[in-house]
């Protein structure tokens, strides 16, 4: 299994680089609005002085007088490290008082009402200025007061809202982040229940987990359902195969260690050829029992993992007939096949069908053909049938319900395991056909119908 970093600190770093982005985006947003706050609030004071200042403003034959009043300035001097500079002056620029070098802002230069604003350098030093005018008509135009004030202070109150709206944004996020952590851990509950739940459990408990999930979870708790009754299912399969093959293959074996034993210990030359005898048929009954063991287990695994193809249902039919009937018989039996011309063609898994089919020929050669045996198969109007049929004395009518289950001989008392028909009726029904049985004028058949299907 390959190793994967923990989903909770996937999550949580996921998260976390969200929070972290949204806080620099609110700090950046922050940063900004203080400095738009400041500038807001120290203009509003700059306007204000401006405007006491010129209210002081008086004209007289011309000349033009000020007494600019000090409150004017102490609002501005609220920070030690400011400057505050002011000048007043008509607009031709001539000075009446103040710093005769204090530039006007822009746009005041012509005269106005304002309020006019703007930055600048004074003296080395940045400076926002701010300018209104009053028209005096004794003095022949507009009169400028022009007030400015270096950045310290503003710029001061600006990093102390920054700093408080970081210190906010810090706090929030980091309430954010051990939130989102415990609830990350709530959501992940269940996963671990899930995980104890497993824990908890002996091997051989195979039962669905009854376990409380939101969900987003509860496909993962079917998806492991599913696959333990899947896997229930296979280990009850295996189970049964061994169960069966211990069962069914400790007899024979006996018999033929016992079959062994006389015919070490016997000296007639005669009774040693019947000991021989009975060796080879316990041999042989053993060996067909451990081949149709190993047939039941192998079509039962391929039912569950093989896909489906497209199969010539004639030509499988024909294999097996060629593999089941074998080169020297103890009897003269007349073989048929009939098929016809063109491919009979279905969906299904080749290997299954033809085992299906040999099972079903070995039968009637071993226990009902006397001395014909004829495979047919037939396309009809829904899809195909496949006859297998001899002239043995086949199986009571009475006996047919039965004569499908695992390991049924009926009253033969003949070499067999019962696993033939069943076998059979197992790839059939897994193909969606169904296996019957007919008798008729001393002929006993075994029909395979596959219908519902396109046969091409």
């Amino acid at each position: 299994m390959r190793s994967r970093s923990s989903l909770f600190w996937r999550l949580a770093g996921l998260i976390s680089a969200i929070l972290l982005g949204g806080a620099a985006v609110l700090a950046f947003a922050a940063s900004n609005y203080a400095e738009t706050a400041a500038d807001d609030a120290y203009d509003r004071v700059l306007y204000g002085a401006v405007r006491q200042i010129s209210e002081t403003l008086s004209a007289e034959n011309g000349v033009v007088e000020a007494q600019v009043p000090v409150s004017a300035l102490e609002t501005l001097s609220i920070s030690r490290s400011a400057r505050i500079y002011y000048r007043i002056a008509t607009a031709g620029a001539a000075n009446v008082t103040g710093y005769d070098d204090l530039p006007f802002p822009p746009g005041a230069e012509a005269g106005g009402a304002g309020p006019f604003v703007g930055d600048t350098t004074f003296r080395g030093h940045p400076i926002r200025i701010a300018a209104v005018g009053r028209y005096f008509a004794e003095a022949n135009g507009w009169v400028m007061t022009v007030v400015g004030q270096t950045l310290e202070a503003r710029d001061a109150l600006a990093r102390d809202l920054t700093f408080k709206a970081m210190v906010l944004v810090g706090v929030m996020s980091f309430l954010a982040l051990a939130g989102m952590i415990v609830a990350i851990r709530l959501a992940l509950r269940p996963l671990a229940d899930i995980e104890a739940a497993l824990l908890k459990r002996p091997p051989n408990v195979l039962t669905p987990l009854d376990v409380e999930a939101p969900a987003e979870i509860a496909t993962l708790i079917s998806a492991i359902n599913n696959f333990m009754e899947r896997l229930a299912g296979r280990l009850a399969a295996m189970q049964r195969f061994i169960a069966d093959s211990a069962h069914q293959i400790r007899t024979p074996l006996t018999a033929l260690t016992g079959q062994v034993e006389l015919l070490a210990a016997e000296k007639d030359q005669a009774r040693r050829k019947h000991h021989m005898e009975r060796v080879k048929a316990r041999t042989a009954e053993l060996a067909r029992l451990t081949n149709q063991l190993l047939s039941d287990a192998m079509v039962s695994h391929r039912a569950e993992t093989m896909g489906q193809s497209e199969v010539d249902v004639a030509m499988l039919a024909r294999e097996a007939l060629a593999s089941a009937v074998p080169i020297s018989l103890d009897r003269d039996i007349t073989v048929a096949f009939d098929a016809p011309a063109e491919p009979a063609v279905m969906h299904g898994d080749a290997v299954s069908l033809r085992e299906a089919f040999k099972n079903v020929i070995e039968n009637a050669i071993q226990h009902g053909a006397r001395s014909l045996l004829r495979v047919v198969v037939r396309k009809t109007g829904t899809g195909i049938e496949i006859e297998i049929a001899d002239d043995g004395p086949g199986i009571p009518a009475e006996q047919w319900p039965q004569a499908t289950e695992r390991f049924f001989r009926g009253k033969s008392s003949g070499p067999g395991s019962g696993l033939g028909l069943a076998i059979a009726k197992e790839v059939i029904q897994n193909h969606g056909g169904e296996i019957r049985f007919a008798a008729a004028e001393g002929i006993f058949s075994v029909l395979f119908r596959f219908d519902g299907i396109k046969a091409s």
